[in-house]
């Protein structure tokens, strides 16, 4: 109940407009509250809430304690514009429509969906306005979405409606399957998803698929009787290749892979830019270093000391970044493709690109030697790593040399090449001596430094698994990667102060909850994290430098991992958390980030550079686009991820009964997930194939313990498995635990405690345990 202070009475705070009338002299309750956030999503900041409800002084003061509480309750979270009920749907979210409700009114679901329990049901709310195709059953639309009336959710109605901004292009007709051949010499296509029907093949419309080929299809019209019929469109090559995996993937996923003819047709136009509105620099040696299989560059980097007197050891750095912009202009075939796309998609053996290649592979490819339009940001440190100031222009580059990572490395260490032999005293040294002073900046910034090696997948000529292996990372590398930082921040700072509409690359610090449940795990490791003071990346610095070289090593690393947040788009700037930079925004690669061309597009604008300058219409729309794209970028990780599971499934399916060496990544109620370090695939140990004791999840040490012995296994702990069973194109393998369980670290006293709250969350509904 809300608390009356002098006996006044007050106005209900969901009126028209949102706003509360009430008295000075009144607080609302935290149910009232609650209310108010989930019925405004887009005014539900500290501010917002204070203004509803017409807190001012001490009760502003009141109000930040009580949100406070309701985030430590794990309540509420924070998110871009404020405060949201934990589980909510975000305000504006991508939706599948899937069928009517009885009346008529569209039902959708959200295509991603995290929280726990079934996903929740929208109905979808069209405008009247008439403009535009309506949606259907089937369509996936970007929609603004609102808590629906309690009495309607009470009696079983959605809890959500939704009014749709944008609808999504249908995926075409064409449908995966793998290509089978019956004992009887018929054809049957075999789907590889569960929705799709098994399909009959007739002799003619075969085109050439042999047995075990994985095949695009096109169903024709289902008859009365029987299978419906389908003809093979194309033969997209065996099984055991990995280009039919990443198909798999990129069906699955909904990636557009096949660019339309009028965006072929549009990008076959362009023609070269030249030098208007540009200045010449032609004659600055800039060079590109990337990987030694890269087959566009956008990017090119100078540097050299700064002669200015004021400036004492000082270096001057320059980044050179291909000018999209010029070719990609805002509204064409060409753009809309390309926001579509988001971004491009990479897989062991193939790239689904953003742009088609003609713009990404020829004329925005910063090649040697040739003429190209670039946008260029050149910086002056002082010999403390501080940025002084930068400037942008746009220009028009020749690259003096291609280089990858090892033979720009090896030239620095001694052993140059006849390419980087002419310009290492020239070139290279001064790269390295200003890389040196802008690590003086990096180090005295303390962005998050977590130990997580990357690995990489080697094919064999045919397509298949040869071998995987962790890149060794090379100075190089850092050189390259402080150099686009520095870049993306003089982007950011340059269109803010312009007031110049953008897209920021944000990253917001973790969630008070997930700070909690760390604090928590750290404790039973005997480490300490401080609570209540505003969280830096320089904390949890500490905490992994306490345990480097230490046995829990590992396990630090991958809790602090996954105690942050995740990296989004918003034109609403909240900093970067973990760079541990208070403005940050992506410009470094607008060949396969959209995000990035958009940033070029307003630094265009803002500084009066020409044409291809961000338009107001484009500015207007910037919030549902920072929607559209941060989703395209966890589609692409997430076509990524299981193209990778797939392809050391199938490597590892002829290893049924091998053992191996295993670190346990993950600890459910269920089971255990656990890693093969050497190929960086991901398997599951059921809790109930682990023998000899009655096991019991503990969420706070991420593990689970024997109820008899208190040994058991936690994640990081490296342990041996065997390999048991193997499903290629789901990307599944199933393991048998082989290592006895060990001692837990921590006290007896903190191994009760994890007991009684196992045993607490055993007698609620839905909590399970598992004896053999």
């Amino acid at each position: 109940m809300a608390r009356k202070i002098t006996g006044r009475t007050h106005g209900d705070p969901r009126t028209a407009d949102t706003r509360a009338k009430v008295r000075d002299d009144y607080r609302p309750s935290r149910d009232e509250i609650l209310r108010y956030i989930a019925e405004n999503p887009d005014r539900a900041g500290k501010r917002d809430i204070a203004k509803a409800f017409a807190l001012r002084g001490d009760d502003r003061i009141w109000l930040k304690d009580i949100l406070r509480d309701l985030q430590d309750e794990g309540v509420l979270t924070k998110e871009r514009k404020g405060l949201a009920r934990v589980g909510a749907l975000p305000h504006v979210t991508v939706l599948d429509i899937f069928d009517r409700d009885a009346d008529g009114v569209l039902l959708a679901r959200p295509t991603e969906h995290t929280a726990n329990g079934p996903p929740p049901i929208v109905s979808i709310r069209l405008s009247r306005s008439g403009g535009g195709p309506a949606p259907g059953i089937g369509d996936r639309v970007l929609a603004k979405t609102f808590p629906a009336d309690e009495t309607n959710v009470a009696l079983g109605g959605p809890a959500y409606t939704g009014r749709v901004v944008k609808i999504f292009e249908k995926r075409t007709d064409a449908v995966l399957g793998i290509f089978r051949i019956l004992q009887d010499g018929t054809f049957r296509i075999e789907p590889v998803e569960r929705r799709q029907p098994e399909l009959i093949v007739d002799k003619e419309f075969q085109n050439g698929a042999k047995n075990g080929d994985l095949v695009e299809v096109e169903p024709a019209r289902a008859s009365r009787y029987g299978l419906p019929r389908a003809k093979v469109l194309n033969v997209l090559g065996s099984l055991t290749s990995e280009k039919a995996v990443s198909m798999i993937a990129i069906h699955a996923h909904d990636i557009p892979h096949i660019f339309p003819a009028d965006v072929i047709a549009e990008s076959e136009a362009v023609k070269p830019a030249t030098l208007a509105h540009r200045e010449d620099w032609r004659d600055l040696p800039l060079v590109t270093i990337d990987p030694a299989d890269a087959k566009d560059h956008d990017d090119a980097v100078f540097a050299t000391p700064d002669l200015d007197e004021k400036n004492p050891g000082g270096v001057v750095a320059t980044v050179a970044i291909a000018d999209v912009a010029a070719y990609v202009r805002y509204g064409t075939a060409l753009d809309r493709e390309a926001l579509k796309r988001g971004n491009s998609v990479y897989f062991p053996d193939r790239v689904v690109p953003m742009l088609p290649e003609r713009i990404s592979n020829d004329l925005c490819s910063l090649r040697e030697s040739q003429d190209r339009p670039a946008l260029a940001v050149r910086m002056v440190f002082s010999a403390e790593g501080r940025k002084l100031r930068h400037s942008f222009h746009r220009v028009m580059m020749k690259s003096a040399a291609k280089l990858a990572y090892s033979q720009a490395q090896a030239a620095i260490d001694g052993v140059p090449d006849d390419k980087t032999g002419p310009i290492l005293d020239t070139v290279l040294k001064p790269l390295w001596d200003a890389y040196a002073i802008l690590k003086r900046g990096r180090d005295g910034r303390q962005p998050l430094e977590l130990d997580l090696p990357e690995r990489k997948i080697m094919l064999k000529p045919d397509g298949t698994v040869d071998r995987v292996i962790v890149p060794e990372r090379l100075d190089a590398h850092k050189l390259i990667e402080e150099f686009m930082i520095q870049a993306n921040v003089a982007a950011a700072e340059t269109l803010e102060a312009k007031k110049q509409e953008l897209v920021y690359r944000v990253h917001d610090a973790p969630s008070l909850a997930k700070q909690e449940s760390l604090r928590e795990f750290l404790q039973t490791l005997g480490l300490s994290l401080a609570r209540g003071a505003q969280m830096q990346p320089a904390q949890f610095n500490g905490i992994l430098e306490r345990v480097r070289g230490a046995d829990n090593e590992g396990l630090v690393n991958e809790v602090v991992l996954r105690s942050q947040s995740q990296a989004e788009y918003s034109p609403k700037n909240i900093g970067h958390f973990g760079l541990n930079l208070r403005r940050y925004a992506h410009f470094t690669s607008p060949i396969r980030r959209y995000a990035d061309l958009i940033v070029h597009r307003g630094l265009i604008a803002a500084l009066g550079l020409g044409p291809g300058g961000l338009t107001q219409d484009e500015a207007a729309r910037l919030e549902d686009v920072a929607v559209l794209i941060s989703g395209t970028e966890r589609r692409a990780m997430a076509a990524e991820r299981d193209t990778v599971d797939r392809l050391i499934s199938a490597y590892l399916a002829e290893r049924v009964d091998d053992r191996f060496d295993a670190r346990i990544s993950g600890v459910t109620k269920s089971g255990l997930f656990v890693q093969l370090p050497q190929y960086g695939a991901d398997g599951f140990i059921p809790v109930s194939t682990l023998n000899g004791d009655y096991y019991i999840y503990d969420e706070t040490a991420r593990s689970l313990f024997g109820e008899r012995s208190g040994k058991g296994y936690q994640l990081a702990d490296r342990v041996e498995v065997r390999l048991v069973e193997v499903a290629p194109m789901a990307g599944a393998m199933r393991f048998e635990m082989l290592t006895d369980p060990k001692p837990l670290p921590g006290s007896k006293r903190s191994f009760h405690k994890a007991k009684g709250r196992a045993r607490a969350s055993q007698s609620r509904p839905g909590s399970r345990g598992r004896r053999r």
